[in-house]
């Protein structure tokens, strides 16, 4: 069982990481915005949005995470971990709006036409910022794994569709540099997608977690708690929860002689085998049947 000194270790190692990345995406976004207006280009500017909307998800983490690691109460017996979730469905719903940014701005630039400037401090920028939102990205998946935070995974998908963002921009302005503007707009639309793309990855992740999609393999289960002595047989297992706070219950057969107090250590045996077979499992209830029960 997780011990609230883990927990909070947990929940101080999480704040940081969001904390490091929301001051890069920060700095990114100024980075690209300010130049994006001196030049007029649109996929700069796009991509500056995009950046700093990944530091409104930031912001979005950290007061989700405030709420997820308060310990179970009265009204909350299971605690406050789907508030994690909740802060990831608000990361997708920031990527969908920067979805819906890009296209209306991509649509307006085909109609009216366009013609930004490019220099080689728009490769710098946008060659410096990609190089840094790769590092990021994978320091943020390796940190979110670690951790089994859906916040911190579902936000690195987030800086994951930056790096996209700006490698495109980078291609539309080598083509606005040989006299085709056009591409500012069409490469923009095509990171739109896969803006959309991603906020469809995210929603997934939290929609398994909301609809209490099964978190371990049953038959996994089944295989630790029948090499238990005194368990004659196992079923209707289930589990549920986000992948960090998984809850288990399950019925067990046992002999029907055994008296309360005996039937009671086999249920406790099967919660320490479950627990420590499983890390990430908060809570076991076991259901205890006489042998031939039906």
């Amino acid at each position: 069982m997780t011990t609230s000194r883990s927990q909070g270790t947990q929940l101080q190692e999480t704040q940081y990481v969001l904390w490091v990345v929301l001051t890069l995406n920060l700095l990114i976004a100024v980075s690209k915005l300010s130049y994006g207006w001196l030049t007029a280009s649109l996929g700069m500017q796009g991509d500056g949005f995009h950046s700093l909307f990944d530091g409104v998800s930031n912001v979005i983490g950290l007061a989700g995470l405030s709420l997820a690691y308060k310990p179970p109460d009265e009204d909350h017996p299971y605690g406050h971990k789907k508030f994690e979730v909740l802060a990831a469905a608000g990361i997708g719903c920031m990527l969908i709006g920067t979805c819906l940014y890009l296209l209306w701005n991509s649509m307006s630039a085909l109609k009216h036409g366009h013609s930004p400037q490019v220099t080689e401090l728009s490769f710098a920028v946008m060659g410096t910022t990609m190089v840094v939102n790769l590092g990021v990205t994978r320091w943020e998946q390796k940190k979110g794994k670690d951790l089994n935070s859906h916040i911190l995974i579902a936000d690195s998908y987030h800086t994951a569709s930056d790096v996209l963002t700006s490698f495109s921009v980078l291609i539309s302005l080598f083509a606005i540099q040989f006299g085709y503007p056009i591409f500012d707009p069409l490469v923009t639309i095509f990171v739109a997608f896969i803006i959309a793309w991603t906020a469809i990855k995210v929603f997934k992740d939290v929609t398994h977690t909301l609809v209490d999609t099964v978190r371990l393999d049953p038959d996994a289960i089944y295989s630790v708690v029948l090499g238990i002595p005194g368990i004659l047989n196992c079923h209707a297992i289930r589990t549920r929860g986000v992948s960090s706070h998984v809850f288990v219950d399950l019925s067990i057969h046992v002999q029907s002689h055994l008296s309360i107090q005996s039937a009671h250590q086999v249920a406790h045996d099967v919660e320490g085998a479950i627990k420590n077979n499983f890390p990430n499992v908060e809570d076991v209830v076991v259901h205890i049947e006489p042998e031939g029960h039906t």
